[in-house]
C-alpha cells in the first residue's frame, strides 16, 4: 500500500509541474515557463531558418540542409498544394510558419526538464487564434464580409433550412480554433504525463537497490528494467507524435482556409 500511495503522490507531483507557473511576474501579467519555452522554440525557429538560408545553395548538401530542405517540400506539396490547391502559393509562408513552430516546440517539450509551449492550453489557444483569424480574414478578402457570412449556408438550400444550416456552420465556424486548440494540448500534456508516469514507475522499483545492493533488492529491481523499455518506447512514439500533431495542425489550418477561399459552398 505504502508504495502505491507513494506512487499516487509522485504522479500528482509530476501533473502539478505541469500547470503553468510564473518565471517572471505572475500568472495574470508574467511569464510562464510555457510561454518562456515557446520563446525559446521562436528563437530556435529563426535560428534554424537563418542557417538553412545561409547554407542552402542551387544543390543542397549535407543532413542538416537536405532535412529542412525535406520538410520544407513536404509541407509545400503534402498540404499547400495538396489541401489549399490553385491559391497555395500566397498561403504557404504562413502554413510552413505554423508547422514547424509547433514541430519545434513539440521536439524542445521532450529534452527532459523542458517543456513544450504546446503544453498549456493557453499557448495552443494562441496558436488556434492566429490561424482562425488568418482563414477568416482571407475569407473575408475572398468573398466580402457579407459574402463570406452568406457562404457559409450551402447553396441550393430554400428557406428557412437554409437560416438552419447556416447557424449550425457559425457554430462550427466558432468551435473550430477551440478543437483546435485542445487537440494539440491534450496530446502533447497526456502524453509527456504517460512518460513522467514510467519514470516514476522505473525509479521506484530501482531506487532500494541503489540505496542498497542485495540479491534482493536486484531482483526486486528487475521491473524497472521493462519500465525503462517501456519508456524508450513511449519516447520513440512522442517523437511521432510530436511530428502528427504539427502536420494535423497544419493541414486542418490549410483545410480551412481552402472552405474560406471555396466558391460557393
Amino acid at each position: 500500500m505504502d508504495a502505491f500511495a507513494r506512487l499516487s503522490d509522485e504522479i500528482q507531483e509530476l501533473v502539478s509541474e505541469f500547470s503553468s507557473a510564473p518565471v517572471v511576474g505572475n500568472l495574470t501579467f508574467g511569464l510562464t515557463q510555457y510561454s518562456f519555452f515557446l520563446l525559446v522554440a521562436a528563437v530556435v525557429f529563426c535560428i534554424i531558418m537563418a542557417i538553412f538560408v545561409k547554407k542552402q545553395k542551387l544543390v543542397p548538401h549535407g543532413f542538416f540542409v537536405n532535412g529542412v530542405e525535406y520538410l520544407v517540400e513536404y509541407v509545400e506539396n503534402d498540404v499547400a498544394k495538396g489541401v489549399v490547391g490553385t491559391g497555395w502559393r500566397k498561403h504557404f509562408p504562413f502554413l510552413a510558419t505554423i508547422f514547424f513552430f509547433i514541430l519545434i516546440n513539440n521536439f524542445i517539450g521532450l529534452i527532459p526538464g523542458m517543456k513544450p509551449g504546446t503544453g498549456a492550453i493557453g499557448c495552443t489557444a494562441a496558436l488556434a487564434l492566429v490561424t482562425f483569424i488568418y482563414f477568416v480574414y482571407y475569407g473575408c478578402k475572398k468573398h466580402g464580409v457579407i459574402g463570406y457570412l452568406k457562404s457559409l449556408a450551402p447553396a441550393g438550400v430554400s428557406f428557412p433550412m437554409n437560416v438552419f444550416v447556416w447557424i449550425i456552420e457559425v457554430f462550427s465556424l466558432l468551435l473550430r480554433p477551440i478543437t483546435l486548440a485542445i487537440r494539440l494540448f491534450c496530446n502533447m500534456f497526456a502524453g509527456h504525463i504517460v512518460m513522467g508516469s514510467f519514470a516514476i514507475m522505473a525509479t521506484l522499483f530501482a531506487e532500494p537497490l541503489l540505496e542498497h545492493f542485495s540479491a534482493m533488492n536486484a531482483l526486486g529491481a528487475l521491473p524497472s528494467i521493462a519500465w525503462l523499455v517501456i519508456l524508450l518506447i513511449i519516447y520513440v512514439v512522442e517523437l511521432i507524435v510530436a511530428f502528427v500533431q504539427a502536420y494535423v495542425f497544419t493541414v486542418l489550418a490549410a483545410v480551412y482556409i481552402q472552405i474560406a477561399e471555396a466558391e460557393g459552398h
